[in-house]
């Protein structure tokens, strides 16, 4: 894994908003997948977290993103916790994995990666956390892979046409998505490799 993405490795990230902004708006899911490598060297799911979180003080709760996802915020039985400790909870494993396939940090995969990436940034920045796994602003995008790999955009669809089962009814759930979106994720790679495109870098380097 180490030598597979320039020593960074890839954890699936998907979060749930009460809006767009991630600088006012509040965080109230997150879910994070760590991936594997087989002996033959494709990527599989490893481990799966999800945290449920209280917004931050002054958050920003748009009624028409709360609208879209369904979340009641103040619900007492989604057992939120506070940013902060969410936050460290999703961070350690994601240490650990990154320690355990000598990796030098962590990649944020995610699906229009940018949102994901930038919301997390801004509660690291909010809780003024000073270990954050994450490549400061590097991500890979699976919109983006799946545009290519399979001509849709829209994770749902690039599912649908990359094999993979997709309930619409549990979609925009943080764990949910995230699993899928590592799903795909792992397709569009070991079919890469599969077609012999990471054969082909691994030629050009022993050449060097």
């Amino acid at each position: 894994m180490s030598n597979r993405f320039r020593g960074y490795l890839p954890v699936v990230i998907d979060v749930e908003t009460a809006g767009f902004n991630a600088q006012t708006d509040a965080l109230l899911e997150i879910a994070a997948v760590t991936l594997t490598m087989d002996d033959d060297g494709n990527l599989m799911i490893d481990q799966s977290y999800e945290f449920n979180v209280e917004p931050f003080e002054g958050a920003n709760l748009e009624k028409s993103a709360l609208d879209f996802t369904g979340i009641d915020p103040f619900n007492p039985l989604r057992g939120a916790i506070p940013e902060e400790e969410a936050l460290e909870k999703i961070f350690k494993p994601i240490r650990k994995a990154v320690k355990s396939h000598n990796c030098k940090r962590a990649i944020l995969v995610g699906h229009n990666a940018s949102f994901d990436h930038g919301f997390v940034s801004a509660a690291v920045n909010r809780c003024d956390i000073k270990r954050n796994p994450f490549h400061p602003f590097s991500t890979f995008d699976t919109a983006t892979l799946a545009g290519l790999a399979v001509g849709h955009t829209v994770l749902a669809r690039a599912c649908d046409l990359a094999g993979i089962d997709f309930d619409g009814h549990q979609a925009h759930s943080a764990l949910y998505d995230t699993t899928k979106t590592a799903e795909l994720f792992c397709t569009i790679v070991n079919r890469w490799k599969e077609l012999g495109g990471w054969q082909m870098v691994n030629d050009i380097y022993e050449q060097e």
